[in-house]
């Protein structure tokens, strides 16, 4: 009988939980909460962002719209940082949106004004168009403070096993 209460309460409780889950949304990128419009060449782009301001080291994900949709237009992206670095990736498909070409989880690591370079080929030639956003410094406490203490519970943990270790262990030669 015992057996049969606790199975109605788990099953009350899955029940519940699949439940109360938020539905799917329409839009899987309906979390876009500001966009820029750049012209790249003859062709409009619409670029979203799902968090604004952006700050450094602050994951986010990136979209890319044409006018027009995607198809038959290939592209490419030069990330150029505030310090001249640059980093080019050919456009493709965002993992979550297959409509739209975008970046999925990625931060900018630097503060000051980074400089998206889109080229785009497709059916009315090639365009190259530019996009300056400026990127915040980073959120929190500085990156050495933030590891220092994220790292205190796999120190202690450390230690613990080592003194543990140094008070009940000995090697299996040493046992009589």
């Amino acid at each position: 009988m015992r057996a049969r209460k606790v199975a109605a309460v788990v099953g009350a409780v899955v029940a519940l939980w699949f439940g109360a889950a938020p539905t799917a949304a329409a839009d899987p990128l309906d979390f876009v909460v500001h966009s820029e419009h750049v012209q790249v060449g003859p062709y409009p782009v619409t670029v979203g962002f799902t968090v604004w301001p952006l700050r450094a080291m602050q994951s986010l994900d990136f979209t890319f719209e044409p006018e027009g949709g995607i198809a038959g237009k290939s592209g490419t992206l030069t990330e150029i940082a505030p310090d001249g670095r640059d980093e080019t990736d050919r456009l493709a498909r965002h993992p979550r949106n297959r409509d739209v070409w975008g970046l999925d989880v990625r931060s900018l690591d630097a503060s000051g004004t980074w400089t998206l370079r889109f080229t785009i080929d497709g059916p009315q030639g090639q365009g190259t168009g530019e996009l300056a956003v400026d990127v915040l410094k980073q959120p929190g406490p500085p990156l050495p403070l933030s590891w220092a203490v994220g790292l205190i519970p796999l120190t202690l943990t450390v230690v613990f096993f080592g003194v543990v270790w140094l008070r009940t262990g000995r090697s299996p030669a040493e046992v009589p």
